[in-house]
């Protein structure tokens, strides 16, 4: 009996149509395509974490020097006004003196006295041709007085020229406010080692460094200490620098967390990130942070200026309020750091009310009074005291 075999369910594929790719195959085409869009991702720009400043990369190394406002302009110039005035009334006195001549003519009999006011009429158009000398060699003698006056004016705080005197007055009312030359540092990294006091237990094993960028125009400046397990202080200043030096317009401190102050200029006002009260910006305020930089520079252009026992006042703006810190200027001190011995100008902010920390600065005229030594103490005693662990390699920034 012949065996009857069923036809098979699924069609058969005509000759020469290809057959179904195999799992193998789609495995690799997918393999294949992940690929490509890996590479393409790769060369894709991407940014990965915060972009870095542009300080970073971009930075001057040279001093940036900052004139005072030239308030002695004005004086030459008003000089020269009053010098062109003179030539005109000579012209116009001769004719004065014309017009009385045929006033003493029709009469006969005084005619002979006549001359004798002639003559005393004669000197006198000669007269404003020595005052006008005079106007014009007094319009170079005030630009002297003005230049010596101030000279004595300004001798006991240290200052010269007329916009030196709006500073002393800026001084004697606590605030500093761009009357005065500046040196701003160029960039610069200084390497600390540091001593403590935390609570009962001394801090030993702290180092930090000061990083100061500058491009110019802007600046950015941090200063940290940390030990082996936390940090002890950071302390970081974003601005620009314009006519008075430093401009703040960020500063921030952190620890385990970070609280910063804003300077909104066009508002006058010093913004907190703690929704603190925000409190009213005066003229040449700083932080905690720029003061620093802020006072090297005044020094560093005009040291003979800051005689020991001079007061300098400025705003000084931290994380979570902002004061009138008050700078007392000492002498010379012989400093002996881990870097070397140096000679250096110490400032000093002692505190004024309770729970004020004082401040201690050792600027050293050698590196452009930056600072070579830094020590901070709280009201409870606690402190960091941060010295030049190694020297400038080509002395202070050019």
């Amino acid at each position: 009996m012949p065996t009857l075999v069923a036809p098979s369910s699924s069609p058969s594929l005509p000759p020469g149509l290809p057959g179904r790719p195999s799992w193998r195959v789609l495995i690799g085409l997918t393999l294949l395509v992940g690929l490509i869009h890996l590479l393409l991702l790769g060369l894709a720009p991407m940014a990965i974490g915060p972009e870095p400043s542009p300080l970073a990369n971009k930075f001057s190394t040279r001093t940036i020097v900052i004139a005072p406002p030239a308030a002695e302009a004005p004086a030459p110039a008003a000089a020269p006004a009053e010098a062109k005035p003179a030539p005109p009334p000579k012209p116009k006195r001769p004719r004065e003196a014309s017009v009385p001549r045929p006033k003493p003519a029709p009469k006969p009999a005084p005619a002979e006295p006549s001359p004798e006011p002639e003559t005393a009429a004669t000197p006198a158009p000669e007269t404003p041709d020595l005052t006008a000398q005079a106007a014009t060699d007094s319009g170079a003698a005030p630009p002297e007085a003005a230049a010596s006056a101030p000279a004595g004016a300004t001798s006991p705080s240290g200052g010269s020229g007329t916009g030196t005197q709006a500073a002393a007055g800026g001084e004697a009312s606590g605030t500093i406010a761009g009357t005065q030359a500046m040196k701003i540092p160029g960039s610069v990294t200084l390497d600390f080692e540091a001593t403590g006091q935390s609570g009962a237990s001394p801090q030993r094993g702290v180092f930090g460094e000061l990083v100061w960028l500058q491009d110019g125009t802007r600046y950015d400046g941090r200063l940290t200490l940390k030990a082996v397990f936390f940090t002890l202080l950071n302390w970081h200043s974003t601005g620009r620098i314009g006519p008075s030096g430093l401009e703040p317009e960020r500063y921030s401190e952190s620890r385990k967390s970070e609280v910063a102050s804003h300077f909104v200029r066009d508002q006058n006002q010093i913004v907190f990130s703690n929704n603190a009260p925000p409190v009213p910006l005066l003229p040449g305020a700083q932080d905690r942070m720029s003061v620093m930089m802020q006072l090297g520079g005044l020094l560093a252009a005009s040291p003979q200026r800051y005689p020991a026992g001079t007061r300098i006042s400025v705003q000084t703006v931290g994380p979570r309020d902002a004061e009138v810190w008050v700078f007392v200027v000492g002498e010379e001190e012989k400093l002996s750091l881990p870097a070397g011995e140096f000679t250096a100008r110490k400032l000093t902010r002692d505190p004024r009310k309770a729970f004020d920390r004082k401040l201690e600065l050792w600027l050293a005229p050698e590196y452009g009074y930056l600072p070579v030594r830094i020590r901070q103490t709280e009201a409870n005693g606690d402190f960091a005291d941060a010295q030049l662990r190694k020297p400038l390699p080509s002395g202070p920034p050019n």
